[in-house]
This record gives structure tokens, C-alpha cells and sequence, in this order.
């Protein structure tokens, strides 16, 4: 996915007070555009990387896995850098599990409805409420072609064949988690450079085998 459709503008967030330097700093970093391309094409670029994170971890608005954690945040702003989003969703809305970094359902949702190749996109919900023929899937049709394109339904059968459901949250907000591992489940099959090849939501749980309740993102 292109930066376009959710590119960040910070060049009006920082105000440059000629008594203060250290604001004047990440006010050139932001004003030069170099918050946008490859942080890591020269020194310079990562210099500049390097202050705004700096300035991040410095915000008790920033959530508190990257308080003070220059390092991570310069992680984060990368992700955001490489798919157009600011680098603050991106710190609100991934976690980490044994060194995988994941989406949130929620992002993915997100993610997936911002994808520039599709229109329409559609959660639908089937089956009876309660019974294992209850699922979701997500369709969508694609702005070039005008073709109908359809993920996986993931329903209550799939969950409980494959575990899903030792993790509480399928048990206390069932319909919140077939849909978005439906958007998932779109995501992989039709548009999976929008996760830019991370994890979401309950997978990597799923993958470790680990049975308890994922971290949440509310």
C-alpha cells in the first residue's frame, strides 16, 4: 500500500520558538520531509530518525511499551514510514509476542478498508447465532476490474477444531473476534502487503500454541 491515502503531517504539530533549541532540531527533521522514504538511507536520515523518536519517548501520549524506549519508537516510525500511516497508530495499535510484532484486530480492520485497490468492502456475518455454522467474511470489490473478491469464512467449527477458543476473548466477545480474523483471513489472501508482513491479533498465540487470553488493544 502507498503512503498517500494515510500519509502523516507532522509540519504543523511542532512550533519553533527561537529560545528553545532543542525543539528547533525536530522542527528542521520534520520540516525537511525526511520523515517520509528510507530513515535508513544515510547517516543523516537516521540521525534524523533518531531525534523524532527521541522526541516521542519523551510523550506520555505515546503508550507505555515505548516510553523512554528510543529504540522501539524509531521501529515504529519506520513501520509507519514504509506504509504511509502516522507512526503513533502504529504504536497504539501493535503489540509484542515473543518477538513477533502484531496488529490489533482493529488495525487490521483499518488496514484493509484503506487498501487503495479495493471499494466496498464488506464484513458479513452467517450462520445462526451460537451454532458452529456461525462465522464471518469479508468481501470486497476491486476498483480496476470491478471483480468480487471474497475471504475465508471463518466460523465457530473452524474455532473449535482449531483451539481458537481456550483464549477468553472468543468466549466473551465472539462476534468481535470472527470478524476480525475474518479481516484477517481477507488480508492474507488478497492484500497481505497492507499487514507489511506482520502478525495480527491472535496469531501469534495461535502459532506458539500458546492457550491464554492475547493482550488487549482496547
Amino acid at each position: 500500500m502507498t503512503g498517500k491515502q494515510m500519509e502523516m503531517d507532522l509540519t504543523n504539530e511542532v512550533e519553533v520558538v527561537e529560545d528553545k533549541p532543542e525543539k528547533t532540531e525536530l522542527a528542521t527533521v520534520v520540516s525537511t520531509g525526511t520523515a517520509i522514504g528510507n530513515p535508513f538511507g544515510s547517516k543523516e536520515s537516521f540521525n534524523n530518525l533518531f531525534t523524532m523518536a527521541q522526541a516521542f519517548s519523551k510523550s506520555d501520549l505515546v503508550p507505555q511499551a515505548y516510553q523512554g524506549k528510543v529504540s522501539n519508537i524509531m521501529l515504529a516510525i519506520d513501520i509507519a514510514n514504509r506504509i504511509g500511516i502516522n507512526p503513533l497508530f502504529v504504536m497504539q495499535q501493535t503489540s509484542v509476542v515473543r518477538g513477533k510484532i502484531s496488529w490489533s484486530g482493529q488495525a487490521c480492520s483499518m488496514l484493509v478498508n484503506a487498501y487503495p485497490k479495493f471499494k466496498d468492502v464488506r464484513l458479513v456475518y452467517v450462520g445462526k447465532q451460537g451454532s458452529d455454522d456461525w462465522g464471518a467474511y469479508v468481501e470486497a470489490t476491486r476498483k480496476d476490474t470491478g471483480e468480487k473478491v471474497k475471504g475465508t469464512t471463518v466460523d465457530m467449527k473452524m474455532v473449535k477444531a482449531e483451539g481458537w477458543d481456550s483464549n477468553v476473548k472468543w468466549k466473551s466477545m465472539t462476534e468481535q473476534m470472527l470478524g476480525y480474523r475474518a479481516y484477517t483471513f481477507f488480508a492474507r489472501l488478497h492484500c497481505a502487503d497492507a499487514l507489511n508482513g506482520f502478525m495480527v491479533e491472535g496469531e501469534p498465540e495461535d502459532a506458539f500454541g500458546e492457550k491464554k487470553e492475547a493482550p488487549s488493544f482496547d
